[in-house]
């Protein structure tokens, strides 16, 4: 059996550069759209973030394959086992994992991935998952053959560095065999450690600086999260390939703000102006 190819997976492999962006919303015409634009090689659901059901998993991952996409799920560490299961076999084919403290944790996201066998797996770990009558299988044609296993260890993994106790025992938890993108959050970090939105502060400046560099120097692939393009140069500078760019919910508030804005001062000018004339109008009257 031929599985869908890991595009993602691919470029990783080859070297090649990446760049992705983040939906909260579950509706899959999102996904075509940013398809359509023809710049995108996966697109990050940030399932921590948003409600969602099974049927919004299948449908994103339909929806993947129709774009001809790459599809990434963010989930939080109570939730590593049953979501990383469930959005694989809907057809997901990367796998975020949020809150990585210890190298238990990092372990526990590759079994979270990884098929439970005795076949070599090599780096990218071992892990726990068994047959499942899911998308990712045809759901009833082709379950537990070998290219399901060879597909499971393609699943690219990427774990997040947020929390103070994981950048500690960085040179550890990178050191686990699976792992394959590593991504900064200056956001838990900066609140792990007494300084919560202090992002310019020293302290976790210098544990951004020491992720990327430590996943380098592993051969391990740094990912960072951008608002905009244009904060890119630095990490450009440092190696990194590896992008994520934009929110849905991020873009659609700065519009709603600034167009509101706009708008509404088209709206005010034109009231005031019409309050001005009324003024003087009533003032030759007077």
């Amino acid at each position: 059996m031929a599985m869908r190819r890991n595009l993602l997976r691919d470029r990783l492999d080859a070297g090649e550069p990446t760049v992705g962006t983040h939906i909260l919303s579950c509706w899959p015409t999102l996904v075509e759209l940013i398809g359509h634009s023809g710049q995108y090689d996966y697109v990050e659901f940030t399932a921590e973030y948003a409600p969602f059901d099974m049927h919004d998993l299948d449908n994103l991952g339909r929806a993947f394959e129709v774009a001809g996409l790459g599809g990434m799920i963010k989930i939080e560490q109570t939730q590593y086992t049953h979501q990383a299961m469930r959005a694989i076999g809907s057809g997901f084919q990367s796998v975020l994992f949020a809150d990585i403290r210890t190298v238990e944790d990092a372990k526990a996201a590759v079994d979270a991935v990884r098929a439970e066998t005795t076949m070599a797996a090599g780096a990218r770990g071992r892990g726990r998952l068994g047959v499942g009558m899911r998308r990712d299988v045809g759901v009833v044609r082709h379950g537990g053959q070998p290219a399901y296993v060879e597909a499971l260890n393609d699943v690219v993994i990427a774990i997040m560095v947020e929390k103070k106790s994981c950048v500690d025992d960085l040179d550890a938890i990178l050191s686990v065999p699976g792992i394959d993108m590593v991504q900064f959050g200056a956001s838990d970090f900066s609140m792990s450690i007494g300084k919560p939105a202090q992002y310019g502060d020293p302290e976790v400046l210098a544990a951004e600086t020491k992720t990327i560099e430590t996943a380098l120097k592993k051969g391990l692939h740094p990912r960072v999260e951008l608002r905009d393009p244009s904060g890119a140069e630095k990490y450009l500078k440092m190696g990194v390939k590896h992008f994520c760019i934009g929110w849905d919910v991020r873009i659609l508030a700065d519009w709603w703000d600034s167009k509101g804005a706009e708008m509404r001062g088209l709206l005010d000018g034109k009231a005031a102006a019409k309050a001005e004339t009324v003024s003087k109008v009533r003032g030759n009257y007077a």
